[in-house]
């Protein structure tokens, strides 16, 4: 018996062996995907345990908030003279809450997948797909514009600043860029919506009050300016630890034997750092942009609800408060889904980059 299962090993080995020797990188990509889609599966499972364990479901949820209209209404009071034990069960037994949490999950990737179909809201009773496509758009413009940005700055910063290392400069750098990169990010939106507010130089609210369709390029000026409060924030946020790693890594690669055998040849310090060295710290980066979009997606969920910015964060914060299961899986598994992917993209890009990884082990 024992012969036959390493047979049947053996048998997978081979094929995917010959495959990785003769396709190292669409090998590395495929590994890659099936790696992420199996940890979507797993978080899913734990975001569906999750729920279960928390006290309370969304059918008390909306017994609460008939009682307190009863009650703000002038009615009578109690659990009895609104809905009754059996009614409360018919609802869960509609919902799928009376079956186990595995169940559910099954279930909802059965919906997901072969009907495409996310399920709607419990409380607004409005498709989840339609939600979340109404505010993704607006999560993913504004953390991509960060991305740009920090990318941008970062690579001109950490550059420019590696080549002063030790000055008086390269400290002042060093020390704000520690700063920002410690500073609380909530504090730092309140105090920037408080100076929005003491002052009336910008908007206390992050997107403007009419739709894009009314007048498309006044709304692009009008976003401009609500977003510019929360962009800088998250500006200062990121900036100062991807400044930092492109600085340093900089410094590592002009210290290279292979840096002085290109000075000692007469090249000139302007190639030296951008044709040789800066292609190096490209490695670095790329591995790190995935953890940065991650951190933003993350922290635009408190710069969404103090700066009133309609995106996916502020909506899985209001699914969360009301326990909507539905909106929070979807909610919860897209942007997962999101970080995996760019996880996924910058491992890839570093495999092109890099042919070390796309031969090596996976």
């Amino acid at each position: 018996m024992e012969n036959q299962k390493v047979f049947c090993i053996s048998c997978f080995l081979k094929p995917y062996r010959i495959f990785k020797d003769k396709f190292p990188l669409l090998s590395f990509i495929s590994f890659r995907l099936i790696t992420m889609l199996v940890i979507l599966f797993i978080l899913g499972w734990a975001l569906f345990a999750l729920m279960a364990l928390a006290p309370g479901d969304i059918v008390d949820q909306m017994m609460q908030q008939q009682l307190m209209s009863q009650t703000e209404n002038g009615g009578g009071s109690g659990r009895d003279s609104i809905f009754s034990e059996e009614q409360l069960a018919k609802m869960r037994e509609e919902m799928g809450l009376d079956k186990p949490f595995t169940i559910q999950y099954f279930r909802w990737l059965n919906r997901v997948l072969v009907h495409h179909d996310l399920g709607v809201s419990l409380i607004s009773k409005a498709p989840v797909s339609f939600l979340i496509k109404s505010r993704i758009v607006n999560s993913l413009v504004l953390n991509l514009i960060s991305l740009v940005f920090i990318t941008i700055f970062s690579f001109l910063l950490g550059v420019y600043f590696s080549s002063k290392a030790g000055t008086k400069v390269d400290l002042a750098a060093t020390f704000f860029a520690l700063f920002f990169h410690a500073f609380p990010g909530i504090l730092l939106l309140i105090l920037l919506q408080l100076f929005a507010s003491v002052t009336s130089l910008f908007p206390v609210t992050a997107y403007p009050d009419f739709p894009a369709s009314e007048n498309p390029l006044k709304f692009i000026f009008s976003y401009s300016y609500h977003i510019f409060l929360p962009l800088f924030a998250s500006f200062l946020g990121g900036i100062g630890g991807t400044m930092r790693m492109i600085r340093s890594t900089m410094l590592d690669q002009m210290g290279m034997p292979y840096i002085m055998a290109l000075r000692s040849r007469g090249i000139s310090e302007k190639r030296v750092y951008l044709n040789h060295a800066f292609r190096n710290t490209l490695n670095p980066y790329i591995t790190g942009s995935a953890n940065l979009l991650a951190s933003l997606f993350s922290g635009s969920l408190v710069l969404e609800i103090i700066f009133s910015y309609p995106g996916i964060g502020r909506l899985m914060y209001d699914a969360v408060m009301q326990q909507d299961v539905n909106l929070v899986l979807a909610n919860n598994m897209f942007i997962s889904a999101l970080v995996l992917l760019g996880m996924t993209i910058s491992d890839i890009l570093l495999a092109i980059v890099d042919p070390r990884i796309r031969y090596g082990k996976n």
